[in-house]
């Protein structure tokens, strides 16, 4: 003969079909609806790539040293922008020469030029001399700004060159950071300094031409 021991339930327990169909009931209408993310136009924000590989690309080239870095930016510092003050006084040098009939010597001073967009263009027309050249800083962020400058001032025959801190080129402009700098003249007193910097700015353009082909 078989026996079937029949236990009660416990107290405050409750039965697995209650409990199951509430699982269900919560996984059936969540309050927030799990959707697969879309990484197209108005979509969601792509993943954080590693650009460690685009990183090193660009600060591995070869940089100015510190005693050509150095003279390099006591020359920029001579062709800064004009601060508004300086530019006033010039406008009312000009203004008060043509009102006496003659001609202004307040002339527009040389001065480097900055700003991506700007430098861009300058290169592409190609509005350079063999006697100027492009400044790029190694630590501009994200570094996917100014990565391919470089291949682009190559294909135009153009020299330039790596130096350290988008803050100290920033000084020049009165700006805090700056990306790229360039001259697109020189004054004559300075034509022999520059050409000293000039001179290290091509070799390093050439070895990194000579590498390039190398790779490829």
């Amino acid at each position: 003969m078989l026996f079937f021991v029949l236990k009660a339930p416990k107290r405050g327990a409750r039965a697995p079909a209650a409990v199951a169909r509430r699982k269900t009931e919560k996984v059936a209408k969540p309050l927030f609806e799990k959707r697969p993310k879309q990484f197209g136009i108005r979509g969601a924000l792509p993943p954080k790539k590693d650009l460690t590989r685009f990183l090193r690309r660009s600060t591995s080239s070869p940089r100015l040293d510190k005693n050509l870095a150095t003279n390099l930016f006591k020359m920029l510092l001579k062709y800064r922008p004009e601060d508004k003050a300086a530019k006033k006084e010039r406008h009312l040098k000009r203004a008060q020469a043509e009102a006496k009939g003659k001609a202004s010597d307040a002339k527009k001073p040389i001065v480097v030029k900055y700003s991506l967009q700007h430098v861009t263009c300058l290169v592409e027309q190609k509005l350079f001399s063999a006697e100027q050249g492009t400044i790029v800083a190694h630590n501009v962020d994200p570094i996917e700004l100014v990565v391919w400058l470089p291949a682009l001032c190559r294909k135009m025959e153009i020299p330039y060159c790596i130096v350290k801190g988008k803050s100290r080129l920033g000084v020049i402009v009165h700006k805090k950071t700056t990306s790229v700098l360039c001259l697109t003249s020189v004054k004559n007193e300075d034509k022999l300094e520059f050409s000293k910097v000039l001179e290290a700015i091509k070799v390093i353009h050439n070895f990194l031409q000579v590498v390039q082909i190398m790779i490829l």
